[in-house]
């Protein structure tokens, strides 16, 4: 069994070459839920649905949100009305979040997200990180902003000073999961905002210190592949770098993967990690996953 630490960027786009390379049903996929939160009425967890339509065939691969092919005459009808909406929810994707809101009130999310799974077709198990609600703020040169005001209103625009999230605690299952498996994948995820709150939740460092874990870095050169994490990495005086992303991890890790333009990084990240691997982690597409895919499980001891 495969355990993947995802949150809702990179991640998925490894997880659509490790489904080609392994039997999904030896997935488990544990994901971010920080920055979930309500809009319009319903419930949205942005990065679970991303790995859920990743999962299942469903993702708009060219924004890494929503649902390809939807349709937003919701959402436009409510720009018209004047309820116009923080984030651009397509009809597919709004029936989605509407029906886990209805489940959640039932059963909570975690048990929500399994029923969706199985009625999507999808085999690996995929467990929210935790059934609390958690909260993000991200201290920027303009004021605290919610995390979501930040990535899209003002386009992760302003200059970030510092960032909090609330501790919250794990959700059933996850650290058995992360105890039984022959090795934990820590995606290509933002390492700040994706994927330390997983590493937050209490025994989850202590559990992976016992498995044998992997993990690619988001950062090539002195810059996030997609995404804010160099900006969350400089405001934490964290090194924006490969060499960054190793020390975050360096506690438990036993493999890194790193891309080839940082080939001149290699020494410096294996005098934290023991065991590094140089190769193309840029996954622009299927034949480039599915390569990167087989490096990482072919690596496992």
């Amino acid at each position: 069994m495969i355990t993947v630490l995802s949150g809702g960027t990179g991640t998925p786009k490894l997880l659509q070459g490790l489904k080609e390379v392994v039997d999904p049903s030896d997935l488990t996929i544990i994901v971010n839920t920080l920055e979930n939160d309500y809009f319009s009425g319903v419930y949205v967890s942005a990065d679970i649905d991303t790995v859920m339509y990743t999962m299942s065939d469903m993702i708009n691969d060219e924004l890494w949100y929503g649902v390809k092919n939807d349709t937003f005459i919701t959402h436009e009808r409510l720009e018209e009305i004047g309820c116009g909406e923080l984030l651009r929810i397509g009809d597919i994707d709004r029936a989605t979040k509407i029906q886990k809101t209805q489940l959640m009130e039932k059963y909570g999310l975690c048990k929500a997200c399994e029923i969706q799974a199985k009625n999507m077709g999808i085999s690996s198990r995929i467990i929210p990180m935790s059934e609390e609600d958690s909260e993000i703020k991200i201290i920027t040169d303009i004021g605290e902003l919610e995390f979501h005001d930040f990535l899209i209103k003002h386009q992760s625009a302003p200059e970030v000073l510092d960032l909090k999230f609330s501790k919250v605690n794990p959700a059933e299952g996850i650290i058995d999961s992360i105890k039984n498996s022959n090795a934990v994948i820590i995606g290509p995820s933002n390492p700040i905002t994706s994927i330390s709150p997983i590493l937050s939740l209490d025994g989850v460092r202590d559990a992976l210190k016992d498995a044998y874990v992997i993990a690619v870095s988001p950062i090539i050169g002195s810059d996030s592949v997609s995404g804010p994490a160099s900006k969350f990495m400089k405001a934490l005086d964290i090194e924006v770098s490969s060499v960054g992303v190793a020390s975050l991890y360096d506690d438990f890790l036993d493999l890194m993967v790193i891309d080839n333009k940082d080939e001149d990084k290699k020494i410096k990240v294996n005098q934290i990690i023991n065991k590094v691997i140089v190769t193309n982690t840029i996954m622009n597409n299927l034949d480039a996953k599915i390569n990167l895919a087989e490096i990482i499980i072919d690596s496992i001891p």
